[in-house]
């Protein structure tokens, strides 16, 4: 009992760690709800200080002051603190009592945010400095011109009414927000597919039953257990011969959060939709989108739509001859009368991917032992910016899948921390996503304090009898993210704001997809892809045969993220009420981009974790958007060199280490002297417009 009276919370304290980095072998539980109060005490305090400063409102006494809140003794800012450790624990290794403390703390987290925006008196300043200045550089100007209208776009300018229904909207999409993710990662953690019958896992490859006997083990159950996590769905809808157990698997994966239960997610989409819709009009909108995209490089609804469609006819074509060849094998295989349906399309397309190039996802897994792949990508980065990695075990990590790595810059001098968590586990939300548990600024006394950032992965897990052995697919997951995280290490700004990933977020994403064209260098997959067993680097010919293959469905591929981004402009162009049913208006909004049957009882909206709760809502074209940027860009390395320190120095240099300092078009116009056109990403994927 004595020990626990002395225990102190770490979140108040100089942390001790390497680098000031979160102790997470520290922290527990209680810590968080004591921490995220006392920090909206504290800053509810510095927010006073500056609000009732008597001198004449300045830059340097409202602005900064507002952007490095910092406590009392200039030490760290404990709300930014906490928030950064709990959120991210949230996504990558949440409980039930993290749930629940979510759903406590987010009406109090959302209601003090608003308290400072709707702020008058404090908004007064802002706007007193907004119209009366000093000279200031470009960056101060983009941190000004950001933080009026941050505020504005949050309400500022509203009357108490406006003030009042605003308050409500942000509260209670808050809520949802988080209800939809809590809903989507038990529903999908609800599911198994439980085999008993070895005969039943017909045609799946050595490492999806190795995965699957793991998983059985980790559960004490008999035989294989298959999930709906990727590195377990996708090898059994690519290879199992059992159309009636993939049938189950699609069902499941597509139905989820559809169900008549407390994981359903239909009601909770719809009222998200309106609450941002009315938060949009009552901002002086007509829609959702245009409240986005006035702060996008698209701009407008119009462009957005510009793109897609040029995309669709572009495209589509040639789509329509991909689904028909592997429609044309599935019937050859199965007879004429053969009906292709959804859980088929990955089984048919792996073989006839087989049949035109000879290549399989499986035949390049042992090349691609995830230690080597790490290597592959640091050594990557070293050729490209000098960088290097030490993994360094005295920083603590969440949970023994992390791997902590100082990272050092090409002059030797301390550039970033960097995590790496690479495997599903229970309390991990799907899929891949870049985080900072601290962002990089210079503070007052011109420390450049530099960033945490993190990459969160769902890969393929060891075995007992393996290691882990990526696919190729995954390993361009790993350079996506990665990108991201350069992004995160390269930021060189005065505020943290602005720094790093703080950019228009149709932007964001060129960084990582830049990273994915290395994938299937030749010169890159010599460095790394040896055979886990053997050490024999991967043939030549089977390089050859990946290049060859690199566009092999790339047109459906096109078109399924083109369907993606209709859907999330049919929700938030709407300009009236939605009461429309989820899933016959979810068919409707993306049949243009269709050239699959669709079936009436599935639902991706309800899943749709970036639109719903992920913050891209009015916002998914962003990939497509930033995949022109990409490869136009690449196109730059390619004949310049696509391991050219200088090429590569100019874009670190121009993008990578500028943040959001600048509008993102005069930042890539600076890195290649032009802007960029749809015609790099036409020729990389072969299709050329008004080509039949």
């Amino acid at each position: 009992m004595s020990e626990q009276k002395e225990r102190k919370n770490p979140f108040f304290f100089p942390y001790n760690t390497p680098h000031d980095v979160a102790p997470f072998d520290r922290i527990k539980l209680e810590d968080y709800e004591e921490a995220f109060l006392e920090g909206i005490r504290r800053e509810d305090e510095q927010i006073d200080k500056i609000m009732n400063d008597p001198r004449k409102p300045t830059f340097d006494n409202t602005i900064i002051s507002i952007d490095d809140e910092k406590d009392g003794e200039g030490y760290y800012d404990l709300l930014e603190r906490v928030s950064s450790v709990f959120f991210n624990q949230l996504s990558a290794e949440t409980n039930d009592d993290m749930d629940a403390l979510a759903q406590k703390l987010s009406p109090v987290l959302t209601k003090h945010a608003n308290d400072i925006r709707l702020n008058e008196k404090l908004f007064e300043r802002i706007k007193y400095v907004h119209q009366h200045h000093r000279k200031l550089t470009p960056e101060e100007k983009m941190l000004l011109d950001k933080c009026y209208d941050g505020f504005v776009r949050s309400g500022a300018l509203l009357d108490a009414a406006g003030k009042e229904r605003l308050r409500q909207l942000t509260e209670e999409a808050s809520m949802l927000g988080l209800q939809f993710s809590q809903n989507l990662l038990k529903e999908n953690k609800a599911f198994t597919l439980h085999i008993t019958d070895e005969s039943q896992l017909d045609g799946l490859p050595e490492t999806a039953r190795e995965a699957a006997a793991l998983a059985a083990k980790e559960m004490e159950k008999d035989g294989w257990v298959f999930t709906l996590d990727v590195p377990s769905y996708s090898p059994f809808m690519t290879y199992s011969t059992q159309r009636e157990l993939r049938r189950q698997m699609y069902m499941a994966k597509n139905t989820e959060c559809i169900h008549d239960n407390s994981e359903n997610n239909l009601e909770i989409c719809k009222r998200l939709i309106n609450l941002r819709r009315e938060l949009a009009q009552l901002l002086g909108y007509k829609a959702f989108a245009d409240y986005v995209l006035k702060h996008r490089m698209a701009g407008n609804v119009r462009n957005v739509y510009k793109l897609l469609n040029d995309l669709i006819a572009a495209y589509k074509p040639t789509a329509i001859k991909e689904v028909a060849a592997i429609e044309k094998l599935a019937k050859k295989t199965e007879g004429k009368d053969f009906k292709l349906e959804p859980w088929d399309f990955g089984f048919y397309s792996h073989k006839l991917q087989l049949e035109k190039y000879n290549l399989d996802a499986e035949m390049l897994r042992p090349y691609f032992e995830l230690s080597k792949v790490i290597d592959g990508v640091f050594s990557l980065a070293n050729r490209l910016y000098g960088i290097t990695f030490k993994e360094n075990k005295d920083i603590p990590v969440y949970h023994p899948d992390v791997k902590a790595y100082e990272v050092f810059d090409k002059d030797g001098s301390f550039l970033a921390v960097f995590y790496a968590d690479f495997h599903p586990r229970k309390g991990k939300q799907g899929g891949a996503w870049m985080t900072e548990y601290q962002g990089q600024w210079i503070d007052r006394e011109g420390e450049n304090v530099r960033p945490h950032v993190s990459v969160v992965m769902n890969f393929t897990k060891p075995t007992e009898e393996k290691p882990a052995l990526l696919t190729l697919g995954e390993v361009e997951t790993f350079l996506h993210e990665f990108g991201h995280s350069l992004h995160g290490m390269f930021a060189n700004t005065r505020f943290e704001s602005l720094s790093g990933t703080n950019v228009w977020w149709d932007f964001v994403e060129l960084p990582s997809q830049f990273m994915e064209n290395f994938a299937i260098e030749k010169e890159f997959l010599r460095t790394f892809a040896f055979h886990y067993q053997t050490g024999e680097p991967i043939p030549d010919e089977l390089i050859d045969r990946i290049i060859k293959s690199r566009n092999y469905n790339v047109a459906y591929a096109c078109l399924r993220q083109v369907s993606f981004g209709l859907l999330d402009m049919a929700y938030y162009t709407k300009k009236e009420a939605f009461t429309d049913d989820i899933i016959p208006f979810e068919k409707k909004a993306w049949e243009k981009a269709m050239v699959t049957e669709q079936l009436p009882y599935t639902c991706m909206t309800v899943q749709f974790s970036h639109i719903m709760s992920g913050g891209y809502a009015a916002g998914y074209y962003s990939y497509k958007w930033a995949e022109v940027l990409d490869a136009d860009a690449f196109a730059v390395f390619k004949k310049e060199g696509i391991f050219n320190p200088v090429t590569a120095q100019r874009f670190r240099d121009c993008i990578l280490s500028k943040g959001g300092t600048e509008n993102p078009m005069v930042l890539y116009k600076h890195f290649k002297g032009s802007e960029p056109t749809i015609d790099a990403l036409l020729k990389r994927n072969g299709i050329r417009r008004g080509k039949k």
